[in-house]
Order: C-alpha cells, then structure tokens, then sequence
C-alpha cells in the first residue's frame, strides 16, 4: 500500500494532508525520514508520525451537530472547543472539511481518509444544503437570479446553485463546491448580510432530529450512501 494511503487508512489524515505530513519530514519508515508519499509499505514498515508508530485502524463515520463557537479541527491553540471533542470515540477521527465557528450544523468526522478526500473534491460534486438568515429582508428575485446563475467572487465565479426563499429573509441554498466562507462571501456580492447560518445536509444525509452538539456515528448503510455520493459504487466500509 502507498504510504500517503497507509496513513490515511490509520486515521492520521485525509490522503492529501498525509502527503503534506511526509512533505514535511514529519513520517518515518523502520526509523528513516521518508519524503515519497508512494513508497509501498504495510503495516510491518514500522511507519511512524512524530515518532509515532502507527497502524490502519477500523474506520468509522459520525455525524455531528455543532453548535456555532465551535472549531473544526482536531485541535485549537485558542483553548476552543473543537468537534472532535464532541464526538466519543476511541479512533483518531478528523473533520470531513470545515464549517467556520459562527457557523452550526451538519459536519462529518471520519479516521476513512480516502472517503473524506472524495466527499470534499470538487470533482465529485456532492451536494451541502446551507439555510442563511439574511438582512435585509426579503431577498429579491432578482438577487435570487443571481445567486442561482453564480455570483463573481475574488476567487471566481461560484458555480451555479439551487436557491430558494423558504420565507422572507430566510434563504435555501445547495452547492456543490466548498470554498471559504462561500455562503457568506455569496450573499453579501447581491447586498444581503448573513445573520445566521447552518448545514442541514451533506450528501444524502440530513441533520434533521439530531440534537445540536450531539453526535451519532453512521451504519453501514449510511456509509454506503455517502460513497455513493461520492462515486464509490458497492464499496465496503
């Protein structure tokens, strides 16, 4: 197996964050500092993080609520909360992407490296449903218009997205690419500042009876789902 792959089946980091470890200096194989994320190894290779000795694992999938204050990261040096405190298990989970602080909602932690690279590709598309509280309100049809046909941001012209006004001031979007603050960044290029924001969907999972700051971890099924979603078709989890 590829080393950036070993690593990421370890629960260690998604498959291009172990690339950016070994980059690093930060891996070793049978004692020796490594810099080629395909080096073949298996789990007598003796590969260690930090000198850390570390092994693939069971892989498993939760879903969270967070609340907004929360951090999406495995760690904070600001002494914040993160997800992963929120979520009991004894694998080495991460974040599937982000959701700012101030933002709640639907987020995914997983130790499956490889489903958590293709779940936030952009190539694969999958869709997040996003519901923003806006000012002013209502939200014209024609800021509507533009939202749905892209909007042009400093990094570029978002992508098209399913919008609607569920009631005034109150705005439904899915879209199918993840960039910074995009909801945000989205609604304030057609003059409507975002109050209050939350993902109710990731894929074909919704957010809908789960607690905010509760977490449950998915069923094979649910999983199956998700690498759907994801183009993976009769994959086991």
């Amino acid at each position: 197996m590829r080393l950036a792959k070993y690593l990421a089946h370890s629960g260690v980091a998604s498959r291009r964050a172990a690339e950016e470890l070994v980059a690093a200096g930060r891996v070793t194989v049978a004692g020796a500092r490594v810099g080629d994320p395909a080096l073949d190894v298996h789990e007598g290779s003796g590969v260690a993080v930090d000198g850390h000795r570390v092994a693939p694992e069971p892989r498993e999938v939760h879903v969270l609520n967070k609340p907004t204050g929360v951090v999406s990261t495995v760690r904070d040096t600001h002494g914040r909360t993160t997800v992963t405190e929120l979520v009991p298990s004894a694998r080495r989970l991460y974040p599937v992407g982000r959701l700012d602080a101030d933002t709640s909602g639907l987020i995914l932690l997983t130790n499956d490296g490889e489903l958590a690279d293709r779940l936030t590709h952009p190539r694969y598309g999958v869709e997040k449903v996003y519901r923003a509280r806006v000012s002013p309100a209502p939200v014209p049809e024609r800021a509507l218009r533009r939202l749905r046909d892209g909007v042009d941001l400093e990094d570029g012209r978002t992508c098209p997205a399913a919008v609607r006004q569920l009631r005034p001031g109150l705005l439904e979007l899915e879209l199918r690419e993840g960039r910074n603050r995009q909801v945000r960044r989205m609604c304030e290029a057609v003059g409507h500042r975002v109050l209050a924001l939350e993902r109710v969907a990731f894929g074909p999972l919704r957010v809908d009876g789960l607690p905010v700051g509760e977490s449950r971890r998915l069923g094979a099924a649910e999983v199956e789902r998700l690498r759907g979603a994801a183009g993976w078709k009769n994959r086991q989890p």
